[in-house]
């Protein structure tokens, strides 16, 4: 898999998105984490921008995370409208 570190970013991601008992418990910090994880990977984005080929940059570019993640993982990008 290419940048590993970036898809272990985005599974974070969505792990804090799947903690529904955080955010229910304190909905200020459960929004600071997203916040601090989009920071994360707007970060890797832009240190890594000359590294990545066309398909990741259009998904980091338009915030598709999931999308991101799934073209790491697969090596594909899925249908559009899937």
């Amino acid at each position: 898999m290419q940048h590993p570190d970036l898809a272990q970013i985005l599974e974070k991601r969505l792990a804090i998105i799947a903690d529904h008992e955080s955010r229910d418990r304190d909905p200020e910090a459960h929004l600071q984490r997203l916040f601090a994880i989009n920071d994360e990977i707007t970060s890797w984005h832009e240190s890594h921008k000359n590294e990545i080929d066309a398909n990741l940059e259009h998904f980091l570019s338009g915030a598709s995370f999931q999308k991101a993640l799934d073209y790491l993982q697969s090596g594909m990008r899925r249908p559009c409208g899937s």
